[in-house]
């Protein structure tokens, strides 16, 4: 667990890397604030969402390759997003009073705008959509559980194995895999499999976090 003034911090390596100091400096020098990154966050988010969206009316051509190649470059910009606004505030020396909020809402918001999104890129698996609202809800409560323990007073719990980093990476695969659909339409599955898998996952990390939650909890006692 990272800790930077008083700050928990989703523990990346990435973080530490040259190029995204870099990035984040010249941010901060263009005068781009950590608030302005979160919210541009959901902007790349609701671009992913609306490429899945017409993914469901697209032929199986190159136009659905474009759009999948387009919602995962999507859910990428918004995970470097997510990072650059924290190191922008903490490292940049650009904290604000409402910067808690402006972390944690956009990403909520983020996670259910990509999440549900993505049940509708193929219209024909019916069930697919609920499966792309399980997924989403699912990512809203591992994300409570974690702040309703850090609420409590217990230590904020990012343990997979579907936290945020691993629901996106798991779906920008599924999108690149799927975007190989019009060569082998098997490959189309990818999508609903890569949903499948984050519900999956996001119930055991839900238990996950709890476990430990209540295990310190009660070890206070």
């Amino acid at each position: 667990m990272e800790t930077k003034e008083g700050i928990t911090r989703r523990p990346l390596k990435s973080r530490q890397t040259k190029w995204a100091a870099g990035i984040a400096r010249w941010l901060a020098r263009v005068g781009l604030r950590p608030n302005q990154i979160s919210v541009l966050s959901v902007v790349f988010a609701a671009a992913a969402g609306i490429c899945f969206c017409f993914t469901g009316h697209a032929p199986r051509n190159w136009q659905w390759t474009g759009l999948l190649v387009l919602a995962a470059a999507g859910i990428q910009l918004r995970l470097l997003c997510n990072m650059l606004d924290g190191m922008v505030a903490v490292e940049g020396g650009f904290r604000t009073k409402s910067g808690e909020i402006y972390n944690e809402f956009p990403d909520r918001l983020s996670d259910a705008i990509i999440l549900a999104g993505a049940g509708y890129a193929i219209p024909e698996f019916i069930w697919m959509r609920d499966l792309g609202w399980l997924a989403a809800v699912l990512a809203l409560i591992t994300a409570y559980v974690r702040a309703l323990g850090a609420s409590a007073g217990a230590t904020q719990q990012f343990v997979g194995p579907m936290a945020k980093p691993h629901r996106m990476a798991a779906l920008t695969a599924a999108c690149l895999l799927g975007a190989l659909a019009p060569v082998s339409p098997a490959l189309a599955r990818a999508l609903p499999l890569g949903l499948g898998i984050i519900a999956a996952g996001c119930v055991v990390t839900i238990f996950r976090r709890l476990t430990r939650i209540l295990r310190e909890l009660e070890a206070k006692c």
